[in-house]
């Protein structure tokens, strides 16, 4: 059978994303009601944020401030004169009708995070949130939403790139990228859960090599990397199937459903006109001074993509470490301290960081547990220097977590010092005694059964003695 020339085509795929950021400001973004997550329902608001006739809006400091340290982060053009406008559309989560939004004036333009280029930030509002009731709300049969107005008005970034990913992987990671570049920055706490972070994505495909751009279609609201891949993964699959046989792509809005993995349309994609931009006339245009891009730029730390950079380099750790210390900033915090306060090698300390302590406090900050970086570098040091074996290290390191303390007080108290050799050589004579079967597999060439021997040292021991070491002892006395 021969195969028709669209479905002999290979396609790639072409995304952009959308993503809107809460900023950590103390309040709203016109008016002085205060910031809140989970509060009693419609407890934050006033006649500004509600949309009463007569109030005039003001501008939030903290959040022009904020968002210039995003424009810088980004390296983007900030513009000498951004203004705002009304997005009109209607809907019961916007009581004034219209949400205030940057259009063709954003704040910034034209930057970069990695390899992805940025097409601009803006500031504007948040809508309030729906609450979709069950069978109890219905009235008549029919499903019924009530408004919680507590979140309308929360300051947010946009943040708009452009159509530079070319697979929904390297998407997800572009998203954590830049979640952990704001949280290091401590603009939003980028908390997808609560919905600090919300992304939206636009994806099209293309045949390979082209550089044409097909129609796209939205992803909206997705509210975890993990979804996002798939979601995009299953939007790529539903258009090459429908470019194949034949058909058009339609541009739409799509929701995602993470429980099904199907795909249902919303509506269909507006366009810039539909929503009727025009300036905001109750708010004077955002002109920054060189005070307000200096005070930005004093406030940005060193970036988590600098961050991995700098441990590559300076401290030649691999690759994936030095990006999960500087996407964990809480992680390489503590490893800084640590490295700081004790000689260890850093590759030792850096994985002590990157896997036993995590094992144990999962995603927690390490400041929040009784472990204190020294304590951590002086473990370590005593590993390195064979004073404690690794299993013992790691029973000393949950007391540490848990309560606190010197690591060599710990390993005095619970007995842990590593066996001397004497001692060692004697609990291994007497382990290869009574594995007498296992010591003849092991020199029949069933090397894995020398796992039953060391278990019976490492018993006895109680985790003192060095694997390795215990193996070598027993190879050594029985020839193999």
């Amino acid at each position: 059978m021969s195969i028709t020339e669209p479905e002999a085509r290979a396609y790639e795929p072409v995304i952009g994303l959308e993503i809107h950021v809460q900023l950590k400001t103390r309040t709203k973004m016109f008016c002085g009601c205060a910031l809140s997550f989970g509060e009693e329902p419609n407890t934050r608001t006033c006649p500004i944020c509600l949309g009463h006739p007569g109030t005039l809006p003001v501008a939030n400091a903290e959040a022009v401030h904020f968002a210039l340290m995003i424009a810088m982060a980004f390296e983007c053009d900030i513009a000498p004169r951004s203004i705002f406008h009304r997005k009109n559309y209607f809907y019961p989560d916007l009581p004034k009708g219209y949400q205030i939004s940057q259009y063709d004036m954003p704040l910034a333009r034209n930057g970069r995070l990695g390899d992805v280029r940025i097409h601009r930030v803006h500031l504007e509002e948040d809508a309030a949130k729906l609450v979709h009731a069950g069978a109890s709300g219905r009235i008549h049969g029919a499903q019924t939403s009530v408004v919680d107005f507590n979140r309308g008005g929360t300051p947010l970034v946009e943040i708009v790139t452009e159509p530079d990913l070319r697979s929904p992987a390297a998407a997800a990671e572009f998203g954590r990228l830049l979640q952990a570049t704001l949280r290091r920055m401590g603009v939003s706490d980028v908390n997808m859960e609560e919905g600090s972070l919300r992304l939206d994505a636009n994806v099209s495909i293309r045949p390979a090599g082209e550089a044409t751009l097909g129609t796209k279609t939205e992803l909206k609201n997705m509210n975890s990397f993990r979804f996002l891949e798939r979601g995009l993964s299953a939007e790529i699959a539903r258009q090459e199937e429908l470019v194949r046989g034949g058909g058009e792509v339609e541009q739409e809005t799509l929701h995602y459903d993470p429980q099904s993995g199907g795909l249902t349309a919303l509506r269909t994609k507006e366009e810039a006109h539909d929503y009727r931009y025009f300036p905001e006339p109750d708010l004077v245009p955002i002109a920054p001074t060189e005070a307000m891009l200096e005070r930005a730029r004093a406030a940005l730390p060193e970036l988590p993509a600098a961050r991995a950079e700098r441990f590559e380099r300076e401290l030649e750790l691999p690759g994936d470490t030095a990006r999960l210390l500087s996407f964990r900033s809480e992680l390489g915090d503590f490893f800084e301290e640590a490295i700081e306060a004790g000689d260890g090698d850093a590759r030792s300390v850096a994985n002590w960081v990157t896997n036993e302590l995590p094992a144990r406090i999962g995603g927690a900050d390490p400041a929040d547990t009784g472990v204190e970086p020294a304590a951590l570098a002086r473990l370590v040091a005593m590993v390195e220097a064979k004073e404690v074996s690794r299993s013992a290290a790691q029973e000393v390191l949950d007391v540490l977590v848990a309560d606190g303390g010197d690591p060599r007080a710990v390993v005095d108290a619970k007995g842990l010092s590593r066996a001397d050799t004497g001692e060692l050589a004697e609990i291994v004579e007497r382990a290869i005694a009574s594995n007498q079967d296992a010591v003849d597999k092991v020199r029949a060439g069933k090397a894995q059964a020398i796992g039953a021997i060391v278990g019976a040292v490492m018993r006895e021991t109680k985790g003192r003695a060095d694997g390795g070491e215990v193996q070598r002892m027993i190879r050594e006395r029985i020839g193999s």
